[in-house]
């Protein structure tokens, strides 16, 4: 490609430099991360702050975050168990959701989520956390039997399900979880940069070219919509899918 060509978004776009010196901490996504923890808490205590038996419109939207992780996410996916879990889920759900519509915000415009290394830390908590929840309830020893030996299967099958359970739980699980929300996070920012930055370079090319720059923006706007959607998609999903496994720990057949 010629120097003064079009050159497309690519991985190196992802990573940023350090705002204050040389240290990691004070890169962008981890900043974003850390206004997330602000916002979210300003957001709630304020919403609950003057509550009132009829709500404001600040207190009646949070009340439905939380009425919506706690009923939908809770009470319908773990069962009777379910409230001690709601704060960690309440947590995990809001918490992910913010970090994602980051990627949609003017001036700010990155999903943190679309580190890897954001979405790992967050499965590595929930991992930990549904393990506990059936080791504490079965014991470890019934707990990884049930886990490797499904009761009901003929023996001979043990040989090739056995192995194939032992890493869905302990391996596949956390990957995917993890590996699911980056990967939608990531594909839908770059996605945006394509539209956006061609559109940019579009602007100085020849007239037709500028006539054509209508179009690459307008298919920027138009994702941008549809990666809000998204956003809001997998924060649901990577809830959803932490509150089941902690339902199957709790299951007495697991």
């Amino acid at each position: 490609m010629a120097e003064d060509g079009f050159v497309p978004p690519s991985a190196s776009d992802f990573f940023f430099n350090p705002i204050f010196g040389n240290n990691i901490l004070f890169t962008k996504p981890v900043l974003l991360v850390g206004l997330s923890v602000v916002l979210i808490s300003v957001f709630f205590i304020a919403s609950s702050r003057k509550a009132a038996i009829v709500p404001s419109k600040l207190q009646f939207a949070g009340e439905g975050i939380y009425s919506f992780v706690r009923n939908s996410l809770g009470e319908e996916v773990i069962g009777p168990e379910f409230l001690r879990f709601v704060p960690f889920l309440f947590t995990l759900f809001t918490f992910v959701l913010c970090n994602n519509i980051f990627g949609v915000i003017p001036l700010l415009q990155f999903p943190t989520m679309s580190h890897i290394g954001f979405p790992i830390a967050l499965a590595i908590f929930t991992y930990f956390v549904y393990h506990t929840v059936g080791i504490r309830k079965h014991g470890i020893v019934k707990y990884i039997k049930d886990i490797c030996f499904m009761p009901g299967v003929p023996k001979y099958i043990y040989v090739i399900l056995t192995p194939v359970e032992f890493a869905t739980y302990f391996i596949i699980r956390p990957a995917t979880l993890s590996l699911r929300l980056f990967a939608n996070m990531f594909a839908g920012h770059l996605l945006l940069l394509v539209f956006t930055v061609g559109g940019e370079y579009l602007l100085t090319s020849t007239i037709l070219m500028k006539a054509l720059s209508i179009f690459s923006f307008g298919f920027a706007v138009g994702l941008s919509f549809f990666e809000l959607g998204i956003e809001c998609l997998q924060a649901y999903i990577f809830t959803l899918l932490t509150a089941l496994y902690i339902a199957g720990a709790l299951a007495d057949e697991h």
